[in-house]
């Protein structure tokens, strides 16, 4: 009854946020960090970063939430960037929640691989989706013996949503819930992530002004100028040079990502299939994405979620006037308030 409600006289199974800047902020609390490696293959490491309210003590997957990027960029330097006041994994702590994310191999604070100290094209693409998939698995499998539960909820980004499609389609055991930020499907337009000229390599290298391009592409000229927040992308432009500290030594300064991923969509859009089957997912499941998206285009989410045929319940919601990284926009509580309302309902309704 509640979502009927909520899409009422708009397009089945669409509800559309309007773009509407806030300056609300989250109640205060104290978050305590604390930071892990776990291990995954032999000589890989995952970095794990967790926040949680100060004197937090009782723990359930309901209340448990892991967060994974997408093809380019560090978890924490997305998920965990302190503007305006706070980060999204910080909003979500701050509601009574224990928070996570993780870098697949590769990426931020994770095992570089040794490709990664060689010439990209001495070396083939590594870190796709069955490494990705490993990579999850060890994580997940930490946090639930750290804090004895038997479930928690997965949100992921772009290329994560896939990764979490992926992994849930093999162990809804272990989902509560799954939120799919800028969902991923097969492609049928040209990627934006920038993988060069020539056969793939082990690696990409993305410059600052390029991922400022990618960023605001399919943006209306007279929106570009308001829709980050003063000194916002300088913040995080820095965060994500941090993160990879090789290549923010080289002039310009970039940063490098795994190619797997470039390959698993190649070969995904060759074949017009994905590696798992979107039926096999049990858990109930939010698709959110923004209006300007050229990342994941809305043909993505709205071919995905017919497919999603059982699951106890689905959502697809667009918010108006945000792009891929949303997250980092004037809009962005518009996003967090719509994933916490989808995370704060209770997993047991069946209306």
């Amino acid at each position: 009854m509640l979502d009927a409600l909520r899409l009422l006289a708009l397009v089945p199974f669409l509800t559309i946020v309007a773009g509407c800047a806030t300056s609300e902020r989250p109640p205060s609390a104290e978050i305590v960090m604390e930071e892990f490696r776990v291990a995954s293959d032999p000589g890989i490491e995952i970095y794990v970063r967790n926040k949680h309210p100060s004197g937090m003590n009782r723990f359930s997957g309901g209340k448990t939430v892991l967060f994974v990027h997408g093809a380019t960029y560090p978890s924490e330097a997305y998920f965990d960037l302190r503007v305006g006041g706070t980060s999204w994994m910080e909003y979500i702590a701050r509601q009574g929640y224990d928070v996570y994310l993780l870098d697949v191999r590769g990426y931020g604070k994770s095992t570089r691989p040794p490709q990664m100290d060689k010439r990209p094209e001495d070396s083939p693409p590594f870190a796709g989706a069955a490494e990705a998939i490993r990579d999850v698995d060890a994580v997940v499998d930490f946090i639930r013996k750290r804090r004895g539960i038997d479930k928690l909820n997965l949100l992921g980004h772009s290329w994560g949503t896939a990764v979490f499609q992926n992994y849930t389609s093999r162990h809804n055991e272990k989902v509560d819930k799954l939120v799919l930020y800028a969902p991923v499907w097969i492609r049928q337009t040209p990627s934006l992530v920038q993988a060069g000229a020539g056969p793939l390599g082990a690696y990409r290298s993305v410059t600052m002004a390029q991922a400022k391009e990618r960023w605001l592409t399919g943006v209306a000229e007279g929106k570009k100028a308001d829709l980050i927040p003063p000194g916002w992308f300088e913040a995080w432009a820095a965060a994500m040079l941090a993160s990879d500290p090789v290549g923010a030594r080289q002039t310009p300064p970039v940063l490098r990502a795994p190619n797997g991923v470039v390959e698993d969509g190649l070969r995904n859009r060759a074949t017009s299939q994905m590696d798992w089957n979107p039926e096999e997912i049990r858990v109930p499941v939010l698709l959110i994405k923004a209006e300007w998206d050229q990342d994941t285009p809305a043909y993505m989410a709205q071919a995905l979620f017919p497919k999603l045929v059982n699951a106890p319940y689905k959502r697809y919601v667009e918010l108006g006037e945000g792009t891929h990284s949303i997250v980092l926009e004037k809009n962005r509580m518009n996003l967090f308030r719509e994933v916490q309302l989808f995370l704060d309902e209770k997993n047991e309704r069946a209306e």
